[in-house]
């Protein structure tokens, strides 16, 4: 694990996007595309800006995979991920090879995950971009998160103090209209990718920070399993690294 403190939230997100960058135009070259997880969220607003700035990837041969969705949420509410990853990113970089979204409408989630799951399977991800959440989630995997599921996507129950979060963040009005239930990727599908890029701004999120960097790995903290993944940079503001020993 790297790990890379920057002034700003701004410094931190360009220098993420364009380790990103990197990566993704050394798939290309090495295998004529690459596969991309993208996260949602504050955190991954500078990283996103600083990815679809990036002129020398052809995106073309880029397939995109989305981290997480709420269920039962509509497609054009603000916090809707696919509204945001459409507007951030999709919109902004040249046509796609394929994007699989996660579709938290679905007649059937379970059958949702069973269909994206068996779409990753059969892309081996070259690089996942994704945040921590205050209470140390990966995805919508709040403690304390299952370790040990090898289906790439479940369907999750999400905690108070998560839900909290996206409505401290103005994604909601009241705590009330947060969703209880998400369709998420699990830990050890995000763990199966070859990089992993983690952008995490924030005072808000320090102890979480310092749990993951320097607590012991335990589903209390589900970001710690970090610890465990061999081509793992986190990239950080003052503010998130303030507790850091």
């Amino acid at each position: 694990m790297e790990k890379f403190i920057y002034k700003t939230p701004q410094e931190m997100g360009t220098a993420a996007g364009t380790q990103a960058a990197e990566v993704i135009k050394k798939a290309i070259e090495n295998k004529g595309q690459a596969n991309i997880i993208l996260a949602t969220g504050t955190s991954q607003f500078e990283t996103l800006k600083s990815l679809v700035e990036t002129r020398e990837i052809d995106f073309s041969k880029v397939t995109m995979f989305h981290l997480d969705e709420y269920i039962g949420l509509s497609a054009d509410h603000p916090a809707n991920f696919r509204k945001f990853l459409k507007e951030r990113f999709v919109d902004k970089v040249a046509s796609l090879k394929a994007i699989h979204f996660v579709n938290g409408n679905a007649d059937d989630p379970q059958q949702e995950c069973r269909r994206l799951g068996a779409i990753i399977t059969m892309h081996p991800i070259d690089v996942a971009l994704i945040g921590i959440g205050e209470n140390g989630h990966l995805a919508f995997n709040d403690p304390p998160a299952d370790f040990q599921t090898e289906e790439p996507f479940i369907i999750v129950e999400l905690d108070e103090r998560c839900r909290g979060q996206q409505l401290g963040e103005g994604w909601f009005d009241t705590l009330e209209q947060v969703p209880r239930r998400a369709i998420s990727m699990s830990i050890r599908q995000i763990m199966k990718s070859a990089c992993l890029i983690v952008s995490v701004p924030e005072k808000r999120k320090a102890e979480a920070v310092k749990n993951t960097l320097e607590g012991q790995v335990t589903n209390m903290c589900p970001a710690s399993i970090l610890q465990r993944h061999q081509k793992c940079k986190i990239f950080m503001d003052a503010e998130a690294a303030s507790l850091l020993s």
